[in-house]
């Protein structure tokens, strides 16, 4: 029962979450906007979902079998821990400090992402209330 209740609930799980860390990331390309050098970073959502979707219906959730053993391989920079790889944002104007981070768009980005994270919440949310529906019968 409770793994098809996990099934019903999965891909909002998953959205969310990367909406989240697409969120953190956006939030870090906004606070090193005078950083010199810094390059401005994203994920390609759709695609980050799909390879999620795609990991979950294959291979689950990894099992250890010792307290010390790391449940997920360590970032190192090009990806992160969920394994979403992150990319470089295109240029739109270069900058004498070599940062291209663009203030507008980073600020329009930051402003759909969160948008679309509480339309995510207010979806599940919508889904639960179904579910407690059904099995409450009212």
């Amino acid at each position: 029962m409770l793994g098809k209740l996990d099934n019903h609930l999965r891909f909002n799980e998953l959205a969310l979450g990367l909406r989240s860390t697409r969120q953190s990331v956006l939030a870090s390309n906004i606070a090193n906007a005078d950083t010199p050098n810094y390059k401005a970073r994203d994920i390609d959502f759709t695609s980050a979902l799909q390879t999620a979707l795609n990991n979950t219906a294959q291979t689950g959730t990894l099992k250890t079998t010792a307290q010390r053993h790391f449940p997920t391989p360590a970032p190192d920079g090009s990806t992160l821990a969920n394994g979403t790889p992150l990319l470089y944002r295109g240029v739109v104007q270069g900058a004498v400090d070599g940062n291209t981070v663009e203030m507008d768009v980073e600020r329009n980005q930051f402003a759909d992402n969160a948008l679309r994270y509480e339309a995510g919440v207010t979806f599940i949310n919508s889904q639960i209330k179904g579910l407690m529906t059904a099995i409450q019968g009212q």
